[in-house]
């Protein structure tokens, strides 16, 4: 005899990050976990610094100078923030916590961020997964699909936008044709963790969306452009109700002093942002037009990474990661997103980038 975990949690694979080393390689170049390759803004690494002198009292509870400096950023009310010091992870987690009951169903695409079907699964409800579109920028969310696929049962609805691994994104106009298709009691998610590396003019990473509707959430990250991904540090801009609600369940002293003042460091630091924004576009386009002259698919993106196919035979996916890794360049193999053919890069500093592509065409003209 021993405990028993609900149902659901024994059906989780539990998730794996993407890997950092490499056995025998002096030198490895990481592109497997799309972190930033400009790190943090030096003024993140003062705030840490100022917060050492109050380590022994526990942080303000309701992170109210990190709310005031989003609210601030964005043109918010603070009072419709909700940070979370275990990243954007856990405002996902508390959203399912709160919203899911067992035999309840969370939609989301067929190649969504792996999260959605954890915390689903961990709350013995029901994943749903609807096909993506192929289309000539790639594979994209199915609006239609997705409201196809609503039942009586549905509770959630998950929308990475730009999203994990594909890079595509909804535009404004697409995100609010399917929430306005959604019943009024379903949630819709809208995961925004790389919304500030997108430059396409059509796009709204979910603020306009959630301030005029009472079932949206959007949620954010400091791990992607801010480059304060060992800090884990997220938050949400979330209708009234639903503040309410995380609030009552989301932990006490749930974000540290130095996470506040690194927060509050880190989105003050307008030039820093800009700065990766311009790296990031740089190369980001050359990336995607390098390795699509080897003959390879690569899916336009709208984030910090891209989806490389690769085809059947001598020069398929498996064979393209062990010479890249014998050359001391780390991917993220997608299998467990439903895309065994494909690797993702994650877009680094010049020499990484330089590495990387050249290997793809070393591996490829071999």
């Amino acid at each position: 005899m021993r405990p028993t975990p609900r149902p659901g949690i024994m059906d989780i694979t539990a998730y794996v990050g993407g890997r950092a080393q490499l056995s025998g390689v002096k030198t490895v170049f990481k592109l497997s976990s799309n972190e930033s390759p400009l790190g943090p803004s030096p003024a993140v690494a003062a705030a840490m610094d100022q917060a050492k002198a109050s380590l022994h009292i526990y942080p303000e509870g309701s992170a109210r100078i990190l709310r005031e400096a989003i609210a601030a950023a964005h043109g918010l009310d603070a009072e419709r923030i909700v940070c979370s010091g275990d990243g954007s992870d856990m405002i996902l987690t508390m959203l399912a916590n709160a919203y899911l009951q067992p035999g309840d169903e969370a939609l989301f695409s067929e190649h969504a961020f792996l999260v959605y079907r954890i915390i689903t699964l961990a709350n013995s409800a029901v994943p749903v997964t609807v096909p993506e579109r192929l289309t000539n920028h790639g594979l994209v969310v199915d609006v239609d699909a997705m409201l196809a696929a609503v039942t009586p049962k549905t509770r959630i609805v998950f929308i990475a936008n730009p999203n994990n691994p594909t890079g595509s994104y909804l535009s404004r106009d697409e995100m609010a044709r399917l929430h306005a298709g959604l019943p009024k009691d379903v949630l819709l998610v809208i995961d925004a963790a790389y919304a500030e590396y997108v430059t396409a003019a059509d796009y709204d990473a979910g603020i306009a969306l959630v301030s005029r509707s009472e079932n949206v959430v959007m949620t954010r990250t400091f791990s992607k452009i801010f480059g304060m991904a060992a800090l884990r540090l997220g938050w949400c801009y979330a209708p009234p109700a639903v503040v309410d609600v995380l609030n009552r369940i989301r932990g006490p002293f749930n974000v540290s002093t130095l996470q506040q003042l690194a927060g509050v460091a880190a989105i003050g630091d307008r030039a820093h942002i800009e700065k990766s924004v311009a790296h990031n576009s740089k190369w980001l386009a050359w990336v995607t037009d390098e390795i699509r002259k080897t003959g390879l698919r690569v899916d336009d993106s709208a984030a910090n990474f891209v989806l490389i196919h690769f085809p059947e035979g001598p020069k398929n996916r498996a064979a393209a990661d062990e010479f890249l890794n014998r050359g001391g360049v780390i991917l993220r193999a997608v299998e467990a997103y439903g895309l065994p053919d494909a690797l993702r890069m994650s877009i680094g500093t010049e020499e990484e980038n330089r590495r990387a592509v050249a290997l793809i065409q070393d591996f490829m003209a071999s």
